[in-house]
């Protein structure tokens, strides 16, 4: 009984997320390090509790519908973003010392820890409150050790309280971190319900943590412009060293986001006056209403993309228009860039039209079928990373604004394109999507993209930037070919992960590795990369120097 016991609690997902974990937490202090292993220690006990609770005839958390066959994965949704925002803590803190505005992004930086901390918490709270409400004994004594692990988290959290200076300050951090978390339970229940059978809960708890921090800190960015908050002593601070790449792309993302709120406002005052009309006229034809509809979609969106991102920009300080701005940086001294941009149109319109027609024509496996996209994401981002690293950020923002947009023409079937976008991306789905979202493009892209933004301005790791498209790219597809094919040792019953898929994907990424880091240190990459970090930290020292002169000879 012990041992069945034991081998529930650890899993293969499990055992890697704790030693993932553990080994950030290990090289944080730890005022930091301890908050992350009550959180994880938290998430452990609710996904316990869930499992054990969607096992019963009776679950608490059944009017919520998951992704049918997957994990509850919470530990890992409620772990991934506190660690990569502690393990980028980490990494400013070795160029701390020789940075002059090191500490500003630091506090900032460790607020958004806090930050993101406090809405994985809140959400963990809200799955706690849902599971009360059952009658199961192992569940409640797994939710009293869960209870106390929030509880000494809270503690964590009021400590680091105190050793703020300022009572308008502390005030203002207790408010900035509260909106976080109300923010986060709102935007998860509202996935959970809105799309259900799209996600687990790890998935929703990851996603909704990760939109409250991109637009919470949108928000103090925004508010910082703002003269009567800057001064203030209450208000969080963002640090100025943003590059305009970030700047554009935050603001381009941030219309796509607003867009079904003005989309959806557009149509209730179209139907209302609609509706005022319709004494004096008949009702209008469905395949009208439809046409209607796409134009105020169109219109929609080139307002949202022409007039409130310009606004939003300006406001933060990029004085041109954004789409001007891109087009200036394509084409001034941009031979690599064009170059580029032609090998990408190439790769993806061959892999594209040849992955299709085989999809229609071949019985090969949906999985694979997929897999084979991964490979073709190795072959557009790795050269990008090597020879336009700052071009790959922008290129990485505009796929995903363009993702967004299709996204939404499908779901919401806009003329004339819904049906064909529908079409198309439905030859690439298996039992992993849903009719009502496909989120697998988004999730690759990410997936490449976050480790190549997150590595943006540290140069100690030159393989970082090419984490996501390593694992991704040859791990994740090995894994899964040699699993699916050659597969026979299964790490659990009930899963479908095997211990040959495992090791597949560990040594091609090995090797992988390998390769990499000789053709980069045959190129020169690897030399530029030390060449720009000494070159910044003697600028930086010379910074500080300088200002210690002046400062000696004023005084």
């Amino acid at each position: 009984m012990a041992s069945s016991s034991s081998s529930a609690l650890l899993t293969g997902e499990r055992l890697v997320v704790f030693l993932f974990a553990a080994r950030v937490a290990h090289a944080a202090p730890a005022r930091l390090a301890a908050p992350l292993a009550l959180l994880a220690a938290a998430a452990l006990a609710v996904e316990l509790a869930v499992d054990r609770a969607a096992s019963g005839p009776a679950s608490p958390l059944r009017r919520f519908r998951t992704r049918p066959g997957a994990s509850s994965g919470i530990l890992l949704g409620a772990t991934t973003l506190p660690c990569v925002m502690l393990a980028r803590l980490i990494q400013l803190s070795r160029i701390l010392p020789a940075d002059p505005t090191g500490p500003e992004e630091f506090a900032y930086l460790e607020m958004q820890y806090w930050a993101v901390s406090i809405s994985c918490l809140s959400v963990l709270a809200f799955f706690f409150w849902h599971l009360c409400q059952s009658t199961n004994n192992g569940v409640s004594k797994t939710l009293k050790c869960g209870s106390m692990m929030v509880a000494l988290y809270l503690m964590a959290f009021l400590v680091f309280l105190l050793k703020t200076d300022g009572g308008l300050l502390r005030m203002g951090k207790i408010a900035y971190l509260l909106v976080h978390g109300v923010a986060a339970v709102i935007l998860i229940k509202h996935i959970l319900e809105k799309f259900p059978s799209c996600s687990s809960f790890g998935e929703a708890l990851l996603v909704s943590t990760g939109l409250v921090l991109y637009f919470g800190d949108m928000l103090a960015h925004t508010l910082s412009k703002i003269e009567f908050l800057a001064s203030s002593e209450a208000f969080i601070h963002t640090p100025g060293t943003r590059s305009e790449i970030a700047t554009v792309i935050q603001g381009i993302l941030l219309g796509l986001f607003v867009l079904p709120l003005l989309y959806k406002c557009s149509l209730q005052v179209w139907a209302y006056c609609q509706t005022l009309g319709k004494q004096r006229t008949q009702a209008v034809e469905k395949q009208t209403e439809k046409r209607i509809g796409s134009g105020v979609f169109y219109v929609s969106l080139l307002v949202a993309l022409l007039m409130l991102v310009p606004s939003w920009t300006r406001l933060v300080g990029l004085e041109v228009h954004p789409f001007g701005w891109v087009l200036n940086y394509m084409f001034t001294n941009s031979y690599g860039r064009l170059a580029l941009c032609a090998y990408w149109i190439c790769v993806i319109c061959v892999s594209i039209r040849r992955f299709y027609s085989i999809s229609k024509k071949s019985t090969t496996e949906r999985i694979l079928l997929r897999k084979y996209y991964h490979l073709v994401a190795v072959l557009i981002f790795s050269p990008a990373v090597i020879f336009q690293p700052a071009f790959l950020d922008l290129a990485f923002g505009a796929a995903f604004a363009v993702f967004l947009i299709l996204e939404m023409i499908r779901v919401w079937e806009v003329y004339p394109l819904g049906r064909t976008v529908h079409q198309f991306m439905n030859a690439f789905t298996d039992h992993r999507d849903s009719e009502i979202l496909i989120i697998s493009h988004f999730s690759l892209l990410l997936g490449c993209a976050l480790p190549k933004w997150m590595s943006s301005g540290f140069n100690d790791r030159p393989l970082a930037p090419f984490a996501g498209i390593l694992s991704l790219g040859i791990g994740d597809t090995m894994a899964s070919m040699i699993g699916y094919k050659y597969g026979v040792l299964r790490w659990s019953k009930t899963g479908n992960k095997t211990i040959e898929g495992t090791a597949a994907g560990i040594t091609s990424v090995l090797a992988a590795c390998s390769i990499l880091v000789s053709l980069l240190a045959s190129s020169g990459y690897i030399l530029s990369q030390v060449v720009n970090r000494m070159t910044l930290q003697s600028l930086r020292e010379a910074t500080c120097d300088t200002t210690l002169s002046l400062q000696a000879y004023i005084t």
